[in-house]
């Protein structure tokens, strides 16, 4: 039996990315991460110029900041199954292509429409360049061991684009305008182009049956209407409003019909049978579960930082550069990690350890505590990585191979819903922890203090108009009123981790790699056990 398995297991180790140098590849596949990374982060710091120089309207500047990830989100589907069909490497350079124009158009727009239409394309691009970098690293690694070690350092040039970026847009604005923010795409774009054509291998799915264009179509409306809906709830919009309630039931929709178109088709655009492996459900649970809890938690503590302990925004970046590099530690070091306790106690673990630094961090306070904040997001990067990575390369490694894009849009799609989402979510927690204890302040007139239970900051703004000992009250309140908030938030963040360490008990034991993995793939006995099978005293009748 031995031998049978180890026949069958033998030709799947020359498939994809045989000949072509796949550390090579992993480098190109990471400076296309990393444009994105930074793109999604880099204008948060240029919004003051761009509002100084475009004179967008209120609505135009949250246009502005948000439809590069709407779009992105809204995308990550279609480009992903359509890699699987046309080519991977393909749709990537394409991005590339589309990325460099819209970073062009963007740098130089001369109104705010514009800028909203060139985000709006870089968002088409980026969601080209994600799935096609996580599908194609997944064909040129196909030893797990090695994909794992791969997916690590990508997670970790992630962490970085995110943190670079408004290091390095802080950095261009000191010296140029703001548009040099997007020009700086352009140069790497014109690198990865030639780089990749060459150096990429182009691969694709099994290509059986036409590609649903309607099913495609009806996924992008459908998630677009959806984080919409979720974007505007977390803004602070009505949950029955119309412009928040219509994207939300629209998108809701959408996406039951086209499940249920899915099933139905015998090609379907993205194979639902995957979710029918616990592995791979989990993982996606998993990471929506792991963003929900903490990007609306992350928003919460940069507002903590700078208007509770009135650190500047470089001051407030400083602080959380430590949260990145454990991140980027938890990166490098995952592979290994994944290896020797596997997936379910490595993501069990990064949950608890995340679930750890929230619940150190509720000793925070009024006053700066510099060692507890260190500590705090030290553990919170380093678990937050520990979970996504065991996640993602879990549900890689479970999705086939042909189905290796639509797989790579699901958790990425997952990913952006999970971050949507908790922000909603945790905003909702915050505010309706913050604005009671802000109901009644003496001194201050009663509308005067309905109007600070919006917002800390806006708080802040009506005690400095008020003046006196009215407005040092009120802004006593709304500061202890806000830190309490954060406590709860930061309780309801902490139960949602347990929650996420709960739901990672159904992922495999062991990381199955090389012909274990193959041997599961086909039905047969890994080899070890196979072995030991055969080693067995027989009993004769």
């Amino acid at each position: 039996m031995s031998g049978t398995t180890t026949a069958a297991v033998r030709p799947r180790r020359r498939t994809a990315g045989a000949g072509a140098n796949r550390w090579v590849v992993l480098v190109v596949l990471c400076v296309s991460l990393l444009l994105v990374a930074l793109d999604a982060t880099v204008l948060h710091v240029a919004v003051p110029a761009v509002t100084e120089d475009l004179r967008p309207g209120a609505v135009e500047l949250l246009w502005i900041v948000d439809v590069y990830p709407l779009v992105c989100a809204s995308l990550l589907i279609l480009f992903g199954t359509l890699g699987d069909r046309v080519g991977r490497r393909r749709i990537l350079l394409l991005g590339y292509s589309l990325f460099g124009v819209a970073s062009a158009v963007a740098a130089f727009a001369p109104t705010a429409e514009a800028l909203i239409l060139a985000r709006a394309l870089l968002g088409v691009g980026g969601a080209m360049i994600m799935p096609a970098t996580l599908s194609i690293l997944r064909q040129v690694f196909p030893d797990r061991r090695e994909r794992a070690l791969a997916i690590g350092i990508w997670s970790a040039v992630a962490a970085v684009g995110a943190a670079v970026g408004p290091l390095l847009g802080g950095f261009l604005l000191e010296h140029f305008w703001w548009g040099a923010v997007f020009l700086v795409n352009i140069p790497l774009m014109l690198v990865s182009l030639p780089v990749g054509r060459i150096l990429l291998p182009e691969s694709r799915g099994d290509g059986r049956g036409p590609w649903d264009v309607t099913g495609a179509l009806m996924a992008a409306a459908g998630l677009f209407g959806a984080v919409l809906g979720v974007k505007r709830v977390g803004g602070g919009e009505a949950v029955l409003s119309p412009f928040t309630l219509l994207p939300l039931l629209g998108g809701a929709a959408l996406l039951l019909v086209f499940v249920r178109r899915q099933r139905r088709r015998p090609h379907p655009l993205v194979d639902l049978r995957m979710f029918r492996r616990p592995a791979f459900s989990t993982s996606v649970g998993c990471i929506v579960l792991a963003m929900l809890a903490l990007v609306g938690l992350e928003l919460i503590a940069a507002q903590y930082l700078q208007l509770v302990l009135g650190l500047s925004p470089l001051e407030t970046g400083l602080r959380l550069l430590p949260l990145t590099v454990a991140a980027m530690g938890a990166g490098l070091a995952g592979a290994r990690m994944l290896r020797r306790f596997g997936p379910r106690r490595m993501v069990c673990l990064g949950f608890c350890l995340t679930a750890a630094a929230v619940l150190t961090l509720t000793a925070m306070g009024a006053t700066d505590d510099t060692a507890l904040l260190l500590a705090g997001f030290v553990l919170l990067g380093f678990g937050l990585e520990t979970t996504l990575f065991g996640a993602y390369e879990s549900m890689l490694s479970e999705a086939p191979s042909e189905q290796a894009g639509g797989a790579a849009a699901i958790g990425e799609t997952s990913y952006q819903l999970g971050a949507g989402i908790g922000i909603a979510l945790l905003g909702s927690v915050m505010n309706a922890a913050y604005a009671p204890g802000l109901r009644s302040v003496p001194g201050v007139p009663r509308h005067a203090s309905a109007a600070a239970g919006h917002s800390l900051g806006e708080a802040y703004e009506i005690a400095g108009r008020l003046g006196g000992s009215a407005g040092a009250a009120l802004r006593r309140a709304a500061r202890d009123s806000f830190v309490h908030g954060l406590h709860v938030t930061l309780l309801v963040s902490a139960g949602l981790l347990l929650l996420g360490a709960v739901m990672a008990l159904r992922l495999p034991r062991t990381m199955q790699c090389g012909e274990e993995q193959a041997a599961a793939e086909v039905g047969l006995p890994a080899p070890r056990e196979a072995e030991r099978a055969a080693a067995k005293p027989r009993v004769s009748a």
